[in-house]
């Protein structure tokens, strides 16, 4: 069985430019006093809530969970998942957005050492020059080079490497726990146990006294709908079939994608050297796609694999019974 690599860059590209947007209408949340705590809490049930009721009426099998993974999920989802929401909002709540991302995007080096040290991922030097390359193009479209940057505060630095070890924990748990499940049920479980944890945290109702506005609600629901739900899937799709390293190294597209949607809707100018940035990243991803590097070890392939042998084992057992 091969795989179409191209349909897992194409769901990462749509699930940056998804997050690219919903961290707008987050800032926009933040600036009329809703707290990044609340703003997660309610991405992440309502997420849960949506899901539940969607897989609970047509897709009951989604659900299916082996009793020996419910600690894996508890990390993934209670741990990584809660912590990967909670410190980027927080970040963007205490520092510029640009710098925010900036540091969120350390995520891919610490993808790309531990997969290439412990998961047996092939090191080439396309795939090392196309994490430069995304890299150096996420440090120019941000704006790295400006000096008003390093005058951050420490609270807001801390979490934005809080994000981006999360960033990298969620993409690199995400990608093992595919090994047995499909992308909708790594999903369902990570925001499920998310929202316990950030619920047991904090009272649960004052969310709901909040009094927000129609509008809010209405970006609180792009948020949940598409800066979550659809976003995440396309995300651990793409991972499905091209692993973590050039999943998470193909979505450092979403600061580009950031910066020409404040172009195109805010009428922002980008400097030559956002264009640049823009340009490598680009190019990141072209070489990464046209590499066509077959890795047996995709999650979507040990699936079928695993299935395979599990469909053989369950035909032996089947023989063994028949009367001789």
């Amino acid at each position: 069985m091969r795989i179409n690599q191209a349909k897992g860059y194409i769901s990462v590209i749509v699930a940056a430019l998804l997050w690219a947007s919903s961290g707008t209408a987050g800032k926009v949340l933040f600036e009329a006093g809703i707290s990044p705590l609340d703003l997660v809490r309610i991405r992440v049930t309502c997420s849960a809530l949506i899901l539940a009721v969607i897989f609970g009426i047509f897709h009951r099998h989604l659900l299916r969970l082996r009793r020996r993974d419910i600690l894996y999920f508890i990390l993934f989802g209670g741990v990584a998942m809660t912590l990967v929401q909670v410190s980027y909002f927080f970040a963007i709540s205490k520092i510029q957005v640009a710098a925010a991302i900036l540091l969120q995007y350390l995520a891919p080096i610490l993808v790309a050492i531990f997969s290439m040290c412990f998961w047996n991922e092939k090191v080439t030097g396309v795939k090392l020059l196309a994490l430069f390359l995304a890299m150096a193009g996420c440090y120019l479209v941000v704006g790295g080079y400006n000096m008003e940057l390093l005058a951050l505060n420490r609270e807001g630095i801390l979490w934005g490497l809080v994000s981006a070890v999360c960033f990298a924990s969620c993409t690199l748990l995400g990608e093992r726990g595919m090994h047995h499940y499909p992308p909708w049920t790594v999903i369902f479980y990570a925001f499920l146990f998310a929202s316990v944890s950030l619920n047991i945290a904090a009272d649960p109702e004052t969310v709901f006294r909040g009094g927000y506005t129609p509008l809010q609600w209405l970006n609180f629901f792009y948020i949940v709908v598409f800066g979550t739900i659809v976003a995440f899937w396309f995300y651990y799709t793409g991972i499905n079939t091209i692993r973590a390293t050039r999943a998470i190294i193909t979505a450092t597209l979403e600061p580009i994608s950031a910066a020409l949607m404040a172009f195109v809707v805010l009428g922002e100018i980008m400097s030559p050297l956002q264009i640049l940035g823009g340009t490598l990243v680009v190019t990141a991803i072209i070489l990464l796609q046209l590499q066509r590097e077959h890795d047996v070890l995709a999650p979507a392939l040990i699936r079928s694999r695993n299935m395979g042998s599990e469909d053989t084992a369950t035909m032996h057992k089947r023989i063994e019974k028949l009367p001789e």
